[in-house]
């Protein structure tokens, strides 16, 4: 049930739609399909059903978070000159907040991340950081891109159970090349940015999966 309900809040959304221009047009109803603001549902939409579907998570928190306030300033309940001035600070928060909090609250995460200090922490902040790893067992990691990017390279790692990646990429980009034999699956919802899953799906069906939980925040994540 929760896996279709993106797909339920846009179909009664486009019904609501298709219900409101069919009264207006034969009883006159007042009803402007274009009200200030509208491109915000394109934000808040997709998060809300992102947290239905997977739980409180912080991507999609801070998603909801800002369609809703942009939808606010365009209806003039949040007045423009105090959203701008407020936003660089919010967002310094926000990026912090989902850093310090990944994946603490994505009810759609059973698999347990096994931490190696100084090993399996990479980070860009203002820099590159590239990183191949070499012939032996991965067993998951994060990534911090701010400003920066990281380039990390699995394709010679061995991968022999379900792992997962916590990404955060904020004005910046992060590439993972994964090997051929695994499977990936993303859970992530873009803020102004994108996740690119490239990787081939593997015939076997018994294959290791990398979970990737994904934050971008005018940046991007390409997995190859």
């Amino acid at each position: 049930m929760k896996k279709k309900a993106s797909s339920t809040i846009w179909g009664l959304v486009f019904i609501a739609l298709g219900l409101c221009i069919a009264g207006k047009i034969f009883f006159g109803w007042s009803f402007n399909l274009f009200f200030d603001g509208w491109w915000t549902l394109f934000i808040i939409i997709p998060c809300v059903s992102g947290i239905i579907e997977k739980g409180w998570n912080s991507g999609d928190v801070i998603g909801a978070t800002i369609g809703g306030a942009l939808l606010l300033m365009c209806q003039d309940i949040i007045p423009s000159d105090i959203f701008f001035r407020m936003l660089p600070p919010a967002i310094l928060v926000l990026i912090g907040l989902s850093m310090i909090f990944k994946g603490c609250f994505n009810g759609s995460k059973n698999v347990k991340v096994h931490m190696e200090p100084g090993l399996n922490d990479y980070v860009g902040i203002f820099n590159a950081k590239k990183v191949h790893v070499p012939t032996e067992k991965f067993v998951g990691c994060t990534a911090n891109a701010v400003f920066g990017g990281v380039d990390i390279d699995l394709r010679d790692a061995i991968i022999d159970e379900d792992i997962v990646i916590d990404a955060t990429a904020v004005f910046g980009g992060i590439d993972i090349y994964v090997p051929p034999y695994v499977r990936v699956k993303v859970s992530s919802v873009p803020i102004f940015g994108c996740v690119r899953n490239k990787a081939k799906e593997p015939e076997d069906f018994s294959a290791p999966t990398v979970f990737l939980n994904a934050t971008c925040m005018f940046g991007g994540v390409d997995i190859k």
